[in-house]
């Protein structure tokens, strides 16, 4: 008994001490860090109302101030094939994990509008 309670206080502080040993190691997106990633976005994703035509004519949804998760997981879909839209696939398919906690970042933060790097380069 008293074996197992000594096993389960050195599993306890280990776990505090040194998290990352316990858990997936978790990717930070960096909002900064999508400035130079976005231009794929901003193409659909930031022109109000805009409507594509590939594969069929749809309404382009507005990802600035989504939740961060929300994209993040979205953008994995996509890669993983989990999401059909085939534009989306492609894109996602060339991403990083780290690309897409950087995008998800960037647009979850709500402040930034799809076409803000691009304006802001002018």
């Amino acid at each position: 008994m008293k074996s197992s309670a000594f096993a389960a206080t050195v599993f306890v502080a280990a776990s505090l001490a040194c998290p990352s040993l316990f858990a997936a190691d978790a990717v930070q997106g960096s909002a900064e860090a999508a400035r130079n990633k976005v231009s794929m976005c901003i193409g659909c994703h930031g022109i109000p109302g805009y409507k594509a035509s590939f594969p069929s004519v749809y309404s382009v949804p507005m990802i600035s101030g989504q939740s961060p998760k929300y994209l993040e997981n979205a953008l994995m879909a996509y890669k993983k094939g989990e999401r059909s839209h085939p534009t989306m696939r492609g894109i996602a398919a060339g991403l990083s994990d780290q690309d897409m906690a950087d995008l998800a970042a960037y647009y979850g933060g709500g402040q930034q509008s799809a076409a803000a790097p691009a304006a802001a380069a002018k």
